[in-house]
Parts: structure tokens; C-alpha cells; sequence
């Protein structure tokens, strides 16, 4: 893995303007490993995938981080201190090969949904279509007793039953924060997903950046590749002359 440099982190977020969720996921991890193509970085597991634009995150900013929720009973807004290191320590992915799970009389082996799989249910109307895509593509065979059977006909015990095995496989696939609201005392759990606050930070970072290649080039007439390849504390220096 490599940090990629402010050029390409502004490139980056140009490009995924327009891009979808798992899109900017997959740029932000080819950004890091250059060499490594896309079908490849695609077929992480989301909780591998997840891993490593945490890494990307603490290379570009440190390892901690403070995200923001909404309580749902009071709407009171709460500062939530996360740290990096943390929750890597806590997982423990199966990885990307074949896993096997029974319920009753089902046999079923799967594999764990990738960012393809995301990127190919994005287009869906539903998210219940959606999410069946999904397992469609994961479930590599189903068996009930010794019949094949397919993924729809599935019941609903057994789709659950392998959300739980995937979720338990790779638990950085679905990081669940238990939350505790100081105002009212509620207490809940909710999802955080590094692809969409790191999007957010990126987005803060590229309009910062810009704010300053803008003041540069007024004062000096620097183009913005030679402003770009500044250190951050030399750019700073002159900031700070400029407003002198």
C-alpha cells in the first residue's frame, strides 16, 4: 500500500464526482495500489476492502477519527471518537475462499460478497431486489437434503441464517457502533461505513486545498501541480505569509 500524493488525491475526487458508492470505492483503493488491477482489488471481501482504506485513512490523516450521529429519540447530535488501530484489532476476516453453512436440512457454500457484487446490485430498483442479487451471486451451491435447489427458493430462516455466517466471516464488512445518548439516555446501535466518510473527508480536504491553491496563484502565479507538490507545513509557511 502507498499514500497517493495530493495531485492524485484531488484527481481522485474529481473523477468521483460522478461516481457511485462502490465506485469511489474502488478508485479510492486503486489509488493505493497502482499495480494491482481492478478486478482484483474488486474481489476483496468488503470487510478486507474496508480494512485497507482504513490503513489509507490513518496513512492520510492519523489514526483517529470523530464521526458524527443523530440520536434517533431526542435528535441529539453526538461526537463519536474512533480510533483505527481499534477497530482493526478487533477483526478477524475468514477471507475470500469458499465457506460452508447448514440450517435444518440446508446445505449451502458461499462466498463472501465483494465490491463487484455491490457495484453490480447498485443498478437495482430495490433494495430487496438488491440484496438478492447479492446472495445470488455469493451462493455457489444450495442443497436441500440431497436436492439442489436455487437461491430463491431459499427460506427466509435460512437467508438470515447466511447474512449471520457472512457477518461473522468478515466483521468489518458491517461495523455497528453501540451508541449511548447523554441527553436522553437512549441506546442504540448504528452502521460506519469507511467508504462514505472517508468520501466525506476527501471532499472537505479537496475544497480546502483548492481554497489554497486559489490564494497561491494570486499571490506568486503558481500553477496548481507546483502547489500541489508543496509539503503541507511549506504551503502553510506561505498561507500564512500571503495574510501577513
Amino acid at each position: 500500500m502507498r499514500a497517493p500524493s495530493a495531485a492524485e488525491l484531488l484527481d481522485l475526487w474529481e473523477d468521483g464526482l460522478a461516481r457511485t458508492h462502490a465506485q469511489r470505492a474502488l478508485a479510492l483503493l486503486m489509488t493505493m495500489f497502482p499495480g494491482v488491477s481492478r478486478d482484483t482489488l474488486g474481489a476483496l471481501s468488503i470487510g478486507q476492502r474496508d480494512a485497507e482504506l482504513l490503513r489509507l485513512r490513518e496513512a492520510l490523516w492519523g489514526p483517529r477519527m470523530a464521526a458524527i450521529a443523530e440520536c434517533p429519540a431526542c435528535r441529539e447530535r453526538l461526537e463519536l471518537p474512533l480510533d483505527i488501530r481499534e477497530i482493526l484489532a478487533d477483526s478477524n476476516p475468514t477471507g475470500s475462499g469458499e465457506i460452508a453453512f447448514s440450517l435444518a436440512d440446508y446445505s449451502i457454500v458461499y462466498r463472501l460478497p465483494t465490491t463487484l457484487d455491490i457495484a453490480a446490485a447498485e443498478s437495482e430498483e430495490t433494495p430487496e431486489s438488491a440484496r438478492f442479487l447479492i446472495l445470488d451471486r455469493c451462493v455457489l451451491s444450495a442443497r436441500q437434503g440431497t436436492a439442489l435447489v436455487s437461491s430463491e427458493q431459499l427460506p427466509p430462516e435460512v437467508v438470515a441464517g447466511i447474512a449471520a455466517s457472512m457477518a461473522e466471516a468478515d466483521p468489518l464488512a458491517d461495523i455497528q457502533l453501540n451508541l449511548n445518548c447523554p441527553a436522553c439516555r437512549h441506546i442504540w446501535r448504528a452502521a460506519f461505513d469507511i467508504v462514505s466518510f472517508l468520501w466525506t473527508e476527501l471532499e472537505t480536504w479537496a475544497w480546502r486545498i483548492l481554497s489554497e491553491v486559489h490564494t497561491l496563484a494570486i499571490a506568486y502565479g503558481w500553477p496548481e501541480r507546483e502547489t500541489l507538490a508543496l509539503s503541507p507545513a511549506r504551503r502553510q509557511f506561505y498561507l500564512e505569509m500571503v495574510g501577513a
